[in-house]
């Protein structure tokens, strides 16, 4: 298991609102393919135009649910033998929404202490709270990351909209880790434009990798 990635600094919470919850498989980034048990959180303070989850957004329009049944119902939505204490580690992936807008203390270490290997979806643009043992970093233009956060990434995201984004995409590639992976991710709406300039940029530029929605393709959450 990795070393945890940590820095506390919100008032620790027992509940979190959360908009769904749901075992699947992850569809893009480093663990493509690998079965998690996804916990999406309401509230955002980013508002990406082009979001696909914008119901997330209000935070008081999802259901307030004790850290303690989050993670039990995480339990009980995997396989037997996955997920518990002396068991296999299955990835829960924390996301949103903007996840860093809650405190994750809580959340991280019960999930944690069930057997579960803790991963986030952040946008950065909220002080990082929680035990990590993964940090996906997609910056947005709406609200920058903090910088404190940027040489935390394990994965660096960029969602390619436009031509521009390459730009855009190269200026957080120079803060983050030397071990950091670096993908870009066509959004979905542009992907058919986008995805072959994207393969392209890839071959002028093989430090970065190609990052494809494959759940959209495969039609599971």
């Amino acid at each position: 298991m990795r070393a945890f990635t940590t820095l506390n600094n919100k008032t620790e919470t027992e509940s979190l609102p959360v908009m769904e919850a749901f075992y699947t498989l992850q569809g893009e980034g480093s663990h493509q393919g690998k079965a998690a048990y996804f916990i999406r959180l309401g509230g955002c303070d980013v508002g990406c135009t082009w979001c696909d989850v914008k119901e997330s957004w209000e935070v008081n329009a999802h259901p307030i649910i004790q850290i303690d049944t989050i993670v039990e119902d995480a339990l009980k939505s995997v396989p037997t033998g996955i997920g518990g204490k002396n068991n296999r580690p299955l990835i829960s992936v924390i996301t949103g929404g903007e996840p860093l807008m809650h405190n994750l203390d809580n959340l991280t270490a019960t999930l944690h202490k069930a057997g579960f290997l803790t991963h986030i979806e952040t946008s950065g643009s909220n002080p990082l709270s929680g035990e990590w043992n993964w940090i996906c970093l997609s910056p947005k233009k709406f609200k920058a990351p903090l910088p404190e956060i940027l040489p935390l990434a394990n994965e660096l995201k960029i969602i390619v909209y436009n031509k521009s984004d390459f730009i855009w995409a190269e200026k957080f590639a120079a803060q983050v880790s030397d071990n950091c992976i670096l993908f870009l991710q066509p959004e979905w709406s542009k992907a058919a434009q986008m995805t072959p300039q994207i393969i392209d940029y890839i071959k002028q530029h093989p430090q970065w990798q190609l990052s494809l929605q494959v759940h959209k393709y495969i039609n599971i959450p």
